[in-house]
């Protein structure tokens, strides 16, 4: 089959380049420019670019990680299969009127947000968790004996710092009123683990958040303001404040050592490593930790991160928030660890430092899980078995 692969800098790129190329198919490359907007539907200058290369290379199938609409709208035109899975949460493309074109083949990584596009008829859209190279990564890292790990407990991600200015700036023109609502819809949803319902509770202060800061909707798009208030600024913020948290009350007793884009964090006992290289870097610190924390970004609803796939991939001990989908596809105990909540997060921590050899079998057990189910591979096949 051949394949014209959407090209961006997105991560996975190489790794489902090659996945293709191992299943046997054959790809041909469209360089594509992310836009300031994604939400872009009407580009005559891609558009033309785009159909002047299918009909040159006639590929059966148009392919992208993560899904664009100007994309969608060629394909459609042009009658061919567009497939694209999508890695982002939230995403707003999604609820763009395109995503019923029938040249859509869409995949989230989330059941929760399958379920909702299931349920509205929407058959476009389909589920599919995400994935590792574990082929490549057993290749460029080895298995660490238990004096090789150079961190007890890392973490890797964003702490959200950068979109802070946005909650900042909608609640400092907030009555007092919906000021407290927050505060208290906050404190609630970081003691839930699993479901995440802010979006559902935000009517009575959506017309104050709109005065505020206003979200434009732009046009063909079908979300509601409720999803873009939350997703977009509220579950930053209980994500930011979280993981902050949970990261303070592992530091009053451990050293953390965070991967991050945020040079200015800094706390007792944290040491700020600064971001490291998702390809080169990232897997040899998920292998060099004893303990590898996963704090699930709050608009993910049910699905595995990326992040969590990255873990396991490279052999690193995943500790993570609970995830309903973590129940579909691991063992939690045997895979991979969950957390219920700070004091379990604390608690598991200490125990699982004292414990060497059930943390590497579940290292281990976690790694074989991917590599026997989980890799590009894998998904490669799944998304490319349509009707």
């Amino acid at each position: 089959m051949k394949i014209l692969f959407i090209e961006w800098e997105s991560y996975g790129k190489k790794d489902l380049k090659e996945a293709f190329k191992a299943e046997g198919h054959s790809l041909c490359s469209f360089p594509f420019t992310l836009y300031a907007d994604e939400r872009v539907v009407n580009n005559p200058e891609t558009e033309k670019e785009l159909a002047s290369v299918l009909h040159r290379e006639v590929p059966d199938i148009v392919f992208s990680v993560d899904y664009y609409l100007v994309i969608s709208k060629v394909c459609n035109t042009e009658h061919i299969r567009y497939i694209s899975w999508i890695y982002d949460s939230p995403y707003r493309d999604l609820y763009s009127q395109t995503i019923v074109n029938p040249c859509n083949r869409v995949y989230v990584f989330d059941r929760r947000i399958y379920q909702e596009f299931s349920s509205a008829g929407v058959s476009t859209v389909q589920y599919l968790p995400l994935a590792a190279n574990t082929e490549r990564l057993d290749g460029m890292l080895n298995t660490p004996d238990s004096g090789d790990f150079l961190y007890d407990i890392s973490f890797v991600g964003s702490l959200y710092m950068e979109y802070e200015q946005f909650y900042d700036q909608m609640t400092g023109r907030l009555p007092d009123y919906a000021k407290g609502y927050l505060d208290a819809l906050i404190a609630a949803q970081m003691q839930i683990q699993g479901y995440n319902f802010v979006e559902e509770v935000l009517p009575p202060v959506t017309d104050m958040l709109c005065r505020a800061l206003p979200i434009i909707s732009l046009p063909g798009g079908i979300e509601s303001k409720e999803y873009l208030y939350a997703q977009y600024i509220i579950n930053r913020r209980v994500t930011a404040v979280e993981r902050i948290d949970l990261l303070d009350a592992i530091a009053e007793r451990h050293v953390v050592d965070v991967f991050t884009h945020s040079p200015e964090f800094s706390m007792l006992n944290i040491c700020n490593h600064g971001p490291v290289d998702y390809h080169t870097e990232m897997p040899k610190v998920f292998q060099s930790s004893k303990i590898n924390l996963n704090i699930s970004v709050r608009s993910i609803q049910s699905g595995i991160p990326l992040r969590a796939f990255d873990i396991m991939g490279a052999g690193g001990f995943l500790l993570s928030n609970f995830q309903p989908d973590f129940m579909e596809h691991f063992v939690p105990g045997q895979d991979m660890v969950c957390y219920e909540n700070k004091r379990d997060l604390v608690r598991k921590v200490e125990y699982y430092l004292a414990h060497e050899e059930e943390r590497q079998a579940i290292a281990r057990n976690g790694h074989d899980k991917v590599a026997a189910e989980h890799t590009y591979r894998h998904r490669v096949r799944e998304m490319l078995n349509f009707e």
